[in-house]
């Protein structure tokens, strides 16, 4: 099945959320996107955004800058302070396929999520259900798996791993697994 946006325009199917629209910047109808990365790469190189709100729709990017920790950006047909606040809270995605190219020893956080992670001896520790950052580096959230055979009424609690190479060893994307120096009781 195709999806379409409001406008007919067909719907990428490799769509990820890149950040959010976090209020109006000036009184021409410039919008402030709060990105989920550091770096707003795509945000900043891709030409066309799709938003949630009022429906699905896309929007070309008219020009977009980095301003502080945020993306100010001025879109084509939004126009006033009123229809930028209107927007406050849309989901900001871009097309997957549109990222820019990173080196071999890159990856967007959409990438790892979902991964499977096991230790240097085969132990697996869970899957990667979320990233975040601290600052000077990302962090890996682990979600035990559950085990029904364990009886445990009380599940393990989640991980948090830094991603930094003294601890991640190899992410292997084709076979969805990170491979960490991490232990269980750790």
């Amino acid at each position: 099945m195709t999806l379409q946006s409001a406008s007919g325009v067909k719907v990428p199917d490799d769509l990820v959320q890149v950040g959010y629209v976090s209020g109006a910047y000036g009184v021409a109808g410039g919008v402030r996107v709060t990105p989920f990365s550091a770096d707003a790469d795509a945000l900043l190189k891709v030409k066309t955004w799709w938003f949630d709100k009022p429906s699905l729709h896309d929007v070309d990017v008219r020009q977009a800058k980095l301003h502080g920790g945020d993306v100010v950006a001025q879109l084509v047909g939004v126009v006033g302070r009123d229809a930028a606040e209107a927007l406050k809270g849309a989901a900001v995605q871009v097309p997957r396929s549109h990222f820019p190219a990173l080196s071999t020893d890159e990856f967007y956080w959409s990438d790892l999520i979902g991964l499977s992670v096991q230790n240097l001896q085969g132990e697996c520790l869970g899957q990667v259900v979320d990233m975040m950052s601290n600052g000077p580096q990302s962090i890996l959230r682990i979600a035990p798996l559950a085990d029904p055979a364990s009886g445990d009424a009380e599940p393990a609690p989640e991980r948090l791993i830094p991603f930094v190479e003294h601890f991640v060893i190899n992410v292997d994307k084709a076979a969805k697994t990170i491979t960490v120096d991490w232990g269980l009781d750790y």
